[in-house]
């Protein structure tokens, strides 16, 4: 396999393999994860520190079921929201960022051209807490031009994985 030099650390195809079983299950023992590879478990040790430190591997979470949650967590209600700012200089795109990555109930923020400048994915209990969402970050905001809300009725995929090959 080529080796990827941009940017960043050069990626082996053991870099890839490991990246990928880590993708598919981040719980995975080093020894399993070794043997999954096929390298010696201090050498897989090595190599995914090695890709830790590079910032490749941003974090190992626990990805939920929102669906299965909804009920016990009263998060039942998600909005694909796209926001148009009246003014995209460095700063109002910034100052309306630096807002909203604090907001718990913004699970995702991307800026984005061309059309709106930002799509946001927040999940919520209900309206009327996407209503207070809303006040809090778009209404008090004097430089949101547009919102438009897109309110999901059921997620049919949800994926996490970065493609690593082509």
């Amino acid at each position: 396999m080529e080796q990827i030099t941009k940017p960043g650390p050069d990626l082996d195809a053991t870099d890839l393999k490991l990246l990928a079983a880590l993708q598919d299950d981040a719980s995975l023992s080093n020894q399993t994860l070794a043997e999954r590879v096929h390298v010696s478990p201090p050498t897989c040790l090595r190599r995914v520190k090695r890709l830790r430190d590079a910032g490749l591997i941003e974090r190992e979470v626990a990805l939920l079921s929102p669906d299965k949650l909804a009920a016990a967590l009263g998060l039942g209600l998600t909005a694909l929201v796209e926001i148009t700012l009246d003014r995209q200089g460095a700063e109002q795109l910034e100052a309306f960022e630096a807002r909203v990555v604090l907001d718990d109930a913004v699970q995702q923020c991307y800026r984005v051209s061309p059309g709106p400048d930002f799509i946001l994915l927040v999940h919520v209990a209900d309206m009327p807490r996407y209503l207070a969402l809303a006040q809090r970050l778009f209404t008090s905001d004097a430089n949101v031009r547009n919102v438009k809300a897109f309110f999901s009725v059921k997620r049919v995929k949800f994926q996490s994985k970065v493609l690593l090959a082509q």
